[in-house]
């Protein structure tokens, strides 16, 4: 039996100030988080799509944190159901992280309530639960932060001794 191969997906940074983008990041929300979550001002931020050809079946944003000083924070991520298993939210936050990096940002931060894929998924991902110093969210909610700042190794080509 042949092998069917499926288009692959591309994700592009894209400009959440464009109405036609916003639309269909707006759109995105709506079909991903149906009424659990209020729409977010995609002027403000960065913004990603992920395409399966011409179509767009998924989004990521990331701002600037307001409650964990030069850090960003991850605000949403969407996936279509019938793109699911595909790792694209995982794809979409290694990209996300990329443009903290260049943001010169030291961590992200996020946070997720009732939602155990999501919470796998920033387990996936690297990310440690944590405790802010002032939640922001609801009492059940998990909070999720990532260190950008990599560590010296141990490993180093140069000697300690003298």
């Amino acid at each position: 039996m042949p092998q069917i191969v499926t288009a692959p997906y591309r994700i592009r940074e894209v400009d959440g100030r464009d109405d036609e983008i916003a639309d269909v990041l707006t759109e995105l929300h709506r079909l991903t988080f149906f009424s659990g979550a209020s729409v977010p001002p995609f002027d403000w931020g960065h913004w990603w799509l992920a395409y399966r050809e011409a179509t767009p079946v998924a989004f990521a944003g990331v701002v600037p944190s307001t409650h964990v000083r030069n850090a960003g924070y991850f605000c949403r991520v969407g996936v279509l159901r019938r793109h699911w298993g595909h790792r694209l939210q995982l794809r979409l936050t290694r990209t996300m992280e990329a443009r903290a990096r260049r943001n010169g940002w030291n961590c992200v931060v996020s946070d997720t309530t009732g939602n155990v894929v999501s919470a796998n998924n920033f387990i996936r991902a690297g990310y440690r639960m944590y405790w802010p110093l002032y939640p922001w969210a609801f009492p059940d909610t998990l909070y999720w932060r990532k260190s950008l700042i990599s560590a010296s190794s141990p490993h180093s080509t140069h000697s300690k001794r003298r």
